[in-house]
């Protein structure tokens, strides 16, 4: 009996971060501060510590942000935008990059290309946007225009920044077929 109790133990030991660990997903800097993980349909609330069905209003932009932006890179676009459109500052860069990144990646490239132009209308520096914007137009065959944005980038942080290194990459691999 012990030893079952022992395994049972030690399988909740071992999976038990998994399923309650942060979400750090590729395109910006994680933080110690990352929400929590919410099953499909809810949105982690930092006020409540809980997840909960999103509504307008009832949930900080912040986090609305956070859950969208995990949704989109977690490959759910629908469900990313249905939760970024509930955002109350539709001004806000990131959630106009993340709604741009989720319509262009569930193939609705012009619609993306829409919400990165509007971000950079706000924050012309938000170099993960002019990335992302120059893979949209690299799906349209615009290598020219994606092109602008990598000098765009270049002059706002380096060759050496990541969204510089990304999509260089992209340019590469499009020329190369």
């Amino acid at each position: 009996m012990q030893s079952r109790f022992a395994k049972l133990l030690a399988g909740a030991t071992v999976s038990l971060p998994l399923l309650v660990g942060p979400v750090l997903a590729a395109g910006e800097s994680g933080s110690s501060n990352a929400p929590p993980k919410c099953r499909t349909g809810l949105v982690y609330n930092s006020k409540t510590k809980k997840c909960e069905p999103p509504k307008s209003g009832m949930i900080d932009d912040n986090d609305l942000y956070a859950a969208g932006r995990a949704l989109a890179m977690d490959g759910k676009y629908d469900e990313a935008i249905k939760v970024l459109t509930l955002a109350a500052d539709k001004t806000d860069p990131r959630i106009l990059n993340y709604l741009g990144y989720s319509h262009r990646k569930a193939g609705r490239v012009l619609v993306g290309l829409g919400y990165y132009q509007e971000a950079l209308r706000n924050d012309p520096d938000y170099t993960l946007v002019r990335e992302y914007m120059g893979e949209a137009q690299l799906m349209l065959g615009d290598v020219a225009a994606a092109r602008v944005q990598l000098s765009e980038i270049e002059k706002r942080c380096g060759k050496g920044c990541r969204e510089y290194g990304m999509l260089a990459e992209q340019i590469e691999a499009y020329l190369r077929g």
